[in-house]
This record gives structure tokens, sequence and C-alpha cells, in this order.
């Protein structure tokens, strides 16, 4: 399967958000195409913070976020943080999911990341078969608050 795994441009934002609703979450609230232009442009501010996407014959197919983070403990080297995976329901299951996961590994590879680490809802069990299959391991625990005020 030819696809172009890139950086999201301003241009793309319609169809990421369009690929978002197609997650199953209650909670899901999409942004509004101008909200969505705001944070975006907040996101390319942060040096290394990027939202994917994967193209084929100009149709945009999945999006991921990477977030590179430098650190002070170990020994400084940075750790990987890959968010908001999602591949268009018409083209799952044909290889897209994992070229765009090989594509965030071998970013942090490159930036010499000692971790790279992703959280899945506990729900999404066919997720976390498809991350184990990637090598991806449980580690640990997950804890998650909603800030009051």
């Amino acid at each position: 399967m030819n696809i172009v795994i890139r950086e999201a441009q301003p241009e793309d934002i319609p169809s990421i958000l369009s690929l978002y609703s197609e997650i199953d979450f209650a909670d899901q609230q999409s942004l509004t195409t101008e909200k969505a232009r705001d944070r975006f442009s907040r996101i390319q501010s942060y040096p290394d913070y990027h939202i994917y996407v994967a193209v084929h014959q100009g149709h945009l197919i999945g999006t991921f976020a990477l977030l590179i983070m430098d650190n002070l403990a170990h020994n400084g080297a940075p750790s990987g943080v890959i968010e908001d995976v999602v591949v268009r329901k018409d083209w799952q299951r044909k290889g897209i999911g994992k070229q765009m996961m090989h594509y965030a590994m071998q970013k942090c590879k490159e930036a010499k990341c000692y971790k790279v680490m992703l959280s899945s809802n506990a729900v999404r069990e066919g997720a976390h078969q498809f991350y184990e299959a990637l090598g991806f391991r449980r580690h640990g625990y997950s804890f998650v608050v909603q800030p009051q005020g």
C-alpha cells in the first residue's frame, strides 16, 4: 500500500476532525473547525509536538499525534508519547495503522528516546491487540482525573 505520512497542515483540519468523529466514545465532542485551527496553531508552536497524517492518493486516511518530550531523569533521554491514533474505518486492517506506528517509533528512535508510550481506553480491546502485535507491552498503570473547577 503506497501511503505518505507527513506532518499535518492547517488545510487537513476538517479531515482530521472527521477521523476523530469515528472514535466511538460517548464523551467525545468535536471541536469546531475554528477552535481546531486555533489549537493546531498552538500545537505547532511546540518544538517536538506534531500531528501527522497518512495520505493515499490525496485522501487523508489516518492520523496520530507524537510528542517527543525532554526529560531531566533517565540521563536526559527524551521519551515519546503517541496520542489520538485513528485510521478511517474503511481503511482499517490494511496496514495503515502499522505504518503510522512504525513511522512514530522511527521518529522516537532518531530522537534517542528511552521509551515510546501510548494509552488506550480500557474498552478498546482490538486496539490493545494491535499495539501488542507491534511490540508494545502493558506497563504500569494509567491514572486519570478530571480537573476540578
